[in-house]
């Protein structure tokens, strides 16, 4: 096979929704075999990992207990939000989520790193910013957000990753990178 790649025989929209877009492929792989492909179309999305330094030289993270209707629960992750104002850049959203929900503005924004939440159905592309020392604000939560903003101390949110407190991906993702590749 090779590097041959699957060729596409029909594409057919499901859904189509303010987020998302549900498309139904069939495919034939390079062997001749048929089959379906469940294709969930997202526009991208953002994160932000905030930092902030304590008087004792740590560093605290900026999280959010946000209530995930589609979870049904409480989660602990990171400031984050989707690309759904068109012409807008992955760093312009960065700082209007930041603000939006967290109150909080990024004096400076660098990129940390882009992932791919679940690349064998959802064409999403997250791209994770990091902002220190972020200046104090007012937040503007969209309807229906619930999120309260808690600064966290940077060991604490290692013990919760660690301990399975945290199982928001893009959270582990950007905490883990930036204590792998950032301290």
């Amino acid at each position: 096979m090779g590097n041959a790649e699957p060729k596409e025989l029909s594409r057919r929209v499901i859904f189509s929704g303010h987020k998302v877009q549900l498309e139904l492929h069939e495919i034939e792989d390079p062997s001749g075999r048929r089959s379906t492909r469940e294709i969930v179309r997202h526009n991208g999305s953002v994160a932000i990992l905030a930092l902030r330094r304590r008087s004792d030289g740590s560093r605290e993270v900026l999280l959010e207990r946000n209530y995930r209707y589609a979870f049904g629960r409480w989660c602990i992750e990171i400031p984050a939000g989707t690309l759904d104002h068109p012409g807008e850049s992955p760093e312009d959203c960065a700082r209007r989520e930041l603000i939006e929900e967290t109150g909080f503005c990024a004096r400076e924004m660098r990129h940390l790193l882009t992932i791919m939440p679940s690349p064998g159905f959802l064409t999403e592309r997250l791209t994770i910013f990091l902002a220190e020392e972020p200046a104090p604000g007012r937040a503007a939560l969209e309807p229906g957000e619930l999120i309260e903003i808690v600064w966290t101390p940077w060991a604490e949110v290692l013990r919760m990753i660690r301990a399975g407190e945290i199982e928001d991906a893009k959270t582990i993702a950007a905490v883990l990178y930036y204590e792998s590749f950032c301290v």
